[in-house]
């Protein structure tokens, strides 16, 4: 028997997992997640997003885990950290964070063969007005793409909720960046788009794992990718944010993998 994958694919490439590899994703998951709880008290104005990594990097083999984004296509760090206008993959390193700037940090981790991947929002000291309301906006919009996960339902369903919401708060979704299936492997089909219309797209069906993970712009939608090719940034320097989950479709609805056990997925909790 093949250990590596179990399940089947569908027509559009969408592997369905069995019943009990929902507990591998629920192991990983819950790394991943404790080590974005973990790590909020280390995010404060003065420190640098290298040390913020470094941290991160301990704790993943502190917990006897592998970091999936070191080695990833030439990438070196156990975190991406996204600062201010930063959309996604912001490479950690001398940075120091000031007064008020808020960071997305994206942790991905392997846990006997499996994916868990999960980031959240930070802010460095007092977390000003504007951008509080683009975080609020922006972990709203994940919630309501995650309810929109049951068996029946369509891809395009997900990022329909996910789009209409967050336009209707006169904010922008990024569409150059999407989620993705995991499992044993980081990144699979099918592409999470976070905008679409309703009933377009592969059909949710059970067993089927995957990430959300909005991106949500004050400004346009629109993104370039630096030099360096991996930091990406929004072209008109507006602030942006971001929240993920992974997710395992149920039989009746949505298992979310990277849920929170201190509760402090939001960073306005407490």
């Amino acid at each position: 028997m093949d250990h590596k994958h179990t399940g089947r694919l569908t027509k559009d490439g969408i592997r369905i997992h069995e019943a009990a590899d929902y507990a591998g994703m629920h192991a990983a998951g819950a790394l991943a997640s404790r080590i974005l709880d973990d790590i909020a008290a280390h995010v404060f104005p003065g420190t640098t997003t290298g040390k913020i990594n470094e941290i991160i990097h301990q704790m993943v083999d502190d917990a006897g885990a592998t970091s999936a984004t070191v080695g990833y296509k030439g990438y070196q760090h156990a975190s991406c950290i996204s600062v201010n206008h930063v959309v996604c993959h912001g490479i950690p390193g001398d940075k120091v964070l000031k007064e008020g700037d808020i960071l997305n940090i994206d942790v991905t981790v392997i846990v006997d063969g499996w994916f868990g991947d999960t980031s959240r929002m930070y802010v460095a000291g007092k977390l000003p007005r504007k951008a509080e309301r683009l975080i609020q906006v922006t972990h709203d919009s994940l919630m309501l793409g995650i309810e929109a996960v049951r068996p029946g339902n369509t891809f395009g369903d997900i990022g329909h909720a996910i789009q209409t919401y967050v336009e209707s708060q006169r904010m922008s979704v990024v569409r150059d960046f999407c989620g993705h299936g995991l499992g044993r492997v980081f990144h699979a089909p099918p592409n999470v788009l976070h905008y679409g219309r309703p009933g377009t797209g592969p059909v949710l069906e059970e067993g089927m794992f995957f990430t959300i993970e909005p991106m949500v712009n004050l400004g346009r939608p629109e993104t370039k990718t630096l030099p360096d090719d991996w930091t990406a940034v929004t072209r008109d320097k507006s602030l942006s944010a971001q929240f993920e989950h992974s997710v395992g479709v149920t039989a009746d609805g949505v298992e979310i993998f990277t849920l929170s056990a201190a509760d402090t997925f939001h960073p306005t909790y407490g």
